[in-house]
């Protein structure tokens, strides 16, 4: 097997994460780590047996691929630099900062014939792969992302750090066109939204009612699906499934009632299996399983939601 070499762009919390994946893999050849940051440099030059850099351009020419963990507003530019340099590329979420630049990446990807991956990585998550086969035409949808305050992604709404995964789920899973959106947020800890509630109506008649929360007392990550055969409950957080339906129970007095069968999951590692997905699309050259245009669709709607937000409070202002 010929070795890809890679290397990571942003050394911070998400960036060592797929450090620490790269380096156990094979078939990779590992080139380096960048960071602006000369401290976080030399504490990675420690922590790892990798070479560090101080700016993504030292990577041209030196790698395959790379993946970009760095703050959004820098997705389009450092992107952009490695297409114009024939480089295939796994892009943290979301894609970018506005629709013109997500627009920009995918027309270089395209144009390079160049893979560009989003990193919407709950798309790999065990309990969603298991209970996917099972989703047949949903009507109801509801999502919740719930987190105590880190800290981290606290530069964007609370949008574009949780809910863009739910967003990302919903959009693939319903394959319709938004009909309609309303949505409220509140500042609490940081100058953005903390907590948001969407309500999203699509052409074919589907709802969804999106609610993430980063200043919240315990972490849920849980999708309930309501379809005419039953409901599907996705645990993202512990990779658990189940299925609830309607059965007959005249033995215990009642005509029906809902009986809920777990789904079996083979849980996984969310992030590595994102990388592997990546890696064998710059191996067979075939198109990322979480596109740049997913990443667009997903972008276009967050930021609808944003703005459904900020009318709410220059209403009420």
């Amino acid at each position: 097997m010929e070795k890809i070499r890679v290397g990571v762009v942003g050394g911070g919390y998400f960036g060592q994460f797929h450090l620490e994946k790269y380096l156990k893999m094979e078939g990779v050849e590992w080139v380096g780590v960048v960071d602006i940051d000369p401290s976080r440099c030399r504490e990675m030059a420690k922590r790892y047996p990798v070479q560090t850099f101080s700016h993504h351009s030292d990577l041209f020419g030196k790698v395959q691929s790379v993946s970009i963990a760095v703050p959004t507003p820098f997705h389009h530019t450092i992107a952009r630099d490695f297409f114009l340099r024939g480089t295939d590329v796994l892009l943290e979420k979301p894609i970018a900062s506005t629709l013109e630049e997500a627009d920009e990446l995918i027309a270089l990807a395209e144009a390079n014939r160049l893979i560009l991956q989003i990193g919407h990585l709950e798309r790999f998550n065990g309990a969603l792969l298991a209970a996917e086969g099972m989703i047949r035409n949903p009507f109801l949808i509801e999502s919740q992302r719930l987190a105590p305050f880190s800290g981290r992604g606290a530069d964007v709404d609370v949008v574009l750090d949780l809910m863009v995964h739910d967003i990302d789920i919903v959009l693939n899973l319903v394959n319709s066109r938004v009909k309609r959106l309303d949505a409220i947020g509140l500042p609490i800890l940081t100058p953005y939204f903390d907590v948001a509630h969407a309500h999203i109506e699509f052409e074919n008649g589907c709802r969804a009612n999106l609610t993430a929360s980063r200043v919240s007392k315990e972490k849920i990550r849980k999708t309930r699906i309501f379809q005419p055969d039953g409901a599907l409950t996705i645990d993202y957080f512990s990779q658990a499934a189940s299925f609830s339906k309607k059965v007959s129970q005249p033995e215990k007095g009642r005509s029906f009632e809902m009986v809920a069968d777990e789904i079996p999951v083979i849980k996984n590692d969310l992030l590595e299996a994102e990388i592997r997905s990546f890696l064998q699309s710059v191996r067979d050259r075939k198109g990322a399983k979480v596109s740049g245009q997913d990443g667009r669709q997903v972008l276009e709607v967050a930021l609808s939601i944003i703005q459904k937000m900020e009318e709410g409070v220059n209403r009420n202002a």
